[in-house]
């Protein structure tokens, strides 16, 4: 029962109400439960500083942030990016095969749980307990944070492109505890109703203004612009992609290279990142070193993506030399430039920037048979920002087909490595494309991962296992 167990006593540290310390913090030395509870502001500050902990997913050995299978995972199973001491089966998208299968499932329930370890304990106390709108802000962000697991979990474990389907997430929406464990999985569209019910309160409670470390109204919204995606809703995702350009403070970095390698979370493009942890850049197996020889994993690029970035200004800063230990791999600079020791901005990863919102506004205007000429413009006016002058790709794309795979291609190059948008833009299009694009995903079954077997046996209720899989 070790992952069940493993969400529970994250949500259970919630609920004694011991702090977390400096930045995301450590988590205590004790996971036991004295009867100390979230009382008033200070503890609910305390317990929601503990989500954010999870998810930035800092592992308690080393009090290191671990995002690498937001960057690493979806560019693998895309055929971007790949281990770089042998193929792992997610590369080829089998991943029944694959040491990654499981890990969002962990990770994700582990942020579910203390998000409703805080609404448990926030939603009986007092408004007049806390300054001014505070308690709602604070519901606001662990519902935000419980969205975003449940559509990662969607999204890697459910048939999201399909609203007809039974084949949705398991959803929590109580504090787990032994006795609850057993549920049954929701269908898509119940899947997506509670996402967006949540992320609709987000927008509607959480503060405009927070250090963008933390969710903020303008996250909730750009969460909900890629759930708006996933389901189809087309013309809803350019419009909310519209008002987040116009309205929001955040501007696209004049030059994006330098949100990796200067400037961090005080880029004015970023709208939620994952601030490291207190001296994690001098920690031996810290997250950027594992893209360059020395740590005992290597995190490489591959062909496709040096051949998509041929003649791109970006190429030169986002691929490294030929990495001798598996051909046709190259190592991969968006990080960490080549040969250097990590830095407090090399450890810090991205889940939302402003570049994403331009992009997905461009392809939902495609989609839903708006102007293809502001669809292009919004495609170039990222590209400049990367250093591009020749736009004939984007100008010769005649139809909207053309500039939906030019759109794509755009995504991937901008995202890669980031969280998982290179993957679902690929997703998005139709399946003789995905085919073509990447040959290995012969079937849909190949969109989505099984659920890990563990959960059955911990959660018989569950139901089915994924199509193509053997529970």
């Amino acid at each position: 029962m070790k992952t069940i167990l493993k969400y529970i006593c994250c949500g259970m540290l919630l609920l004694t109400g011991v702090s977390c310390g400096k930045e995301l913090g450590k988590l205590p030395e004790s996971a036991k439960v004295d009867g100390n509870t979230i009382l008033d502001q200070r503890t609910a500050e305390i317990a929601l500083n503990a989500v954010y902990y999870r998810f930035a997913n800092v592992q308690a050995s080393s009090n290191t942030t671990s995002w690498r299978d937001h960057q690493v995972v979806p560019g693998m199973c895309a055929g971007c990016l790949g281990s770089g001491y042998g193929i792992d089966r997610a590369e080829e998208n089998n991943y029944a095969g694959s040491g990654f299968a499981g890990v969002y499932w962990s990770e994700c329930y582990a942020l579910i749980n203390a998000a409703n370890g805080v609404l448990k304990g926030v939603e009986p106390l007092a408004e007049q307990g806390f300054t001014g709108n505070r308690k709602k802000e604070m519901l606001a962000e662990a519902r935000m944070m419980r969205a975003y697991g449940h559509f990662k979990l969607l999204s890697y474990y459910g048939e999201w492109y399909d609203l007809s389907s039974a084949y949705g997430a398991l959803l929590r929406t109580a504090f787990i505890t032994l006795s609850n464990i057993p549920k049954k999985r929701s269908t898509v569209k119940e899947s997506y109703d509670l996402i967006l019910e949540d992320i609709d309160y987000a927008i509607a409670n959480a503060a405009a203004v927070r250090p963008n470390y933390y969710a903020s109204r303008w996250a909730a919204m750009a969460l909900k612009l890629r759930v708006l995606m996933s389901r189809g809703d087309y013309a809803a995702a350019a419009t909310l992609a519209g008002a987040i350009i116009q309205d929001s403070p955040y501007k696209l970095e004049t030059n994006v290279k330098d949100i990796f390698y200067m400037k961090g979370l005080r880029s004015e493009e970023v709208i939620l990142g994952i601030q490291p942890q207190q001296n994690q850049q001098s920690y031996y197996y810290n997250l950027s070193s594992q893209y360059y020889p020395g740590a005992s994993s290597l995190y490489v690029a591959k062909k496709k993506l040096k051949d998509m970035l041929a003649g791109d200004p970006r190429q030169s800063w986002l691929i490294g030399s030929e990495n001798k230990e598996e051909k046709d791999t190259y190592y991969f600079l968006k990080y960490i430039p080549e040969g250097t020791k990590a830095t407090i901005t090399s450890e810090t990863a991205y889940a939302f920037r402003l570049t994403e919102v331009y992009l997905l506004r461009a392809e939902a205007i495609l989609r839903s048979g708006g102007s293809m000429q502001e669809a292009r413009n919004l495609l170039k006016e990222v590209m400049k920002h990367a250093g591009i002058t020749d736009f004939s790709a984007v100008d010769n794309a005649a139809t909207t087909t053309d500039l939906l795979l030019q759109t794509y291609y755009e995504i991937t190059k901008s995202l890669v490595g980031e969280d998982g948008q290179e993957w679902m833009a690929l997703l998005r299009l139709p399946f003789a494309t995905v085919r073509q694009l990447k040959p290995e995903i012969n079937d849909q079954i190949r969109y989505i991962m099984p659920i890990p077997r563990e959960e059955f046996l911990q959660n018989p209720s569950i139901g089915d296992q994924n199509k193509g899989y053997q529970q």
